[in-house]
């Protein structure tokens, strides 16, 4: 029985790889002047991020215990093997929301095999650990085999990224009311990190050329482990494919990586990270079969 891998928006994937990998992906809760939307399915990205440039701000809430609720209750009904890998619980609440909901569903279904993954990761760090676990499932790998994988990929993905404006960090309480002020004014970058699922900040860089060199320099450091060749690198982005599409060249130039994903980061974390941003992820050691 091939494992059914279930996920959520903040992953990050494009449809394409959802589609080759048969992901399931549910989505969190982007809302905008009191109107309700779905990340990627009633909303777009790219909508929300023209309507923060002009102004708008959005907010997101995360995933309704009735939605993880029917999932799982029709994957209990049709007796499938299933790994639900979730967004962060540094950053969401969705995680624990799918725990609880678990505990009701295996009281009627005692025997529904089902573990849930806090990846403690986001956007295409945590799409890079969804990405492997379908891999994985489609060779027909058992749950045991893909879970240690998880495994892997939590203990050494990087979150390496930096915000196009400051201010948007202030509204989500990352930075206080005076860096956004003095950094919006010295066109200071932030450079931030993940560091047990929670956005950590690392380096203020003035500049976005500046970002990317201080961006590929941690990179190097973190990676003294790993051969960047034989691994996928994500790139995501705020609407700036031309500013991901650099990062990737400079990458290759420094590194000689060769396979990429660029994708735009969906609407429930650039609701909170905004238009502009770039973030990058790769692992500190590579993962052997």
């Amino acid at each position: 029985m091939t494992v059914k891998i279930l996920s959520d928006s903040a992953c990050d994937l494009s449809k394409e790889i959802i589609e080759e990998y048969n992901i399931e992906i549910l989505p969190i809760i982007v809302i905008n002047d009191n109107k309700e939307y779905l990340d990627n399915i009633t909303i777009t990205p790219k909508k929300v991020y023209e309507d923060m440039r002009n102004g708008q701000v959005y907010k997101t809430a995360q995933i309704p215990p009735n939605v993880f609720k029917d999932k799982f209750t029709e994957y209990a009904k049709n007796g499938d093997s299933v790994i639900y890998i979730g967004f962060s619980s540094g950053l969401s609440g969705t995680y624990q929301t799918s725990l609880i909901i678990k505990e009701s569903i295996i009281e009627e279904y005692p025997n529904f095999d089902l573990d849930i993954v806090d990846t403690k990761a986001a956007s295409g760090g945590f799409g890079l650990i969804v990405l492997e676990a379908a891999k994985l499932a489609k060779k027909g790998k058992t749950k045991e085999e893909i879970l240690k994988a998880v495994e892997f990929y939590k203990e050494n993905i990087e979150h390496i990224f930096t915000v196009d404006d400051i201010e948007y960090l202030f509204r989500g309480g990352r930075v206080s009311r005076m860096q956004a002020f003095v950094g919006g004014l010295l066109n200071i970058k932030p450079v931030l990190h993940v560091e047990d699922g929670k956005l950590i900040p690392l380096e203020k860089v003035r500049g976005r050329h500046k970002v990317f060199k201080c961006m590929l320099d941690i990179m190097e450091e973190r990676t003294k482990k790993a051969n960047l060749k034989e691994q996928i690198i994500c790139i995501t982005h705020g609407d700036d494919l031309k500013g991901a599409l650099k990062l990737k060249e400079l990458i290759i130039e420094r590194f000689g990586a060769k396979t990429f994903i660029i994708n735009m980061i969906g609407a429930s974390i650039g609701a909170h990270s905004g238009p502009g941003t770039i973030a990058l992820f790769f692992l500190r050691e590579n993962y052997i079969e």
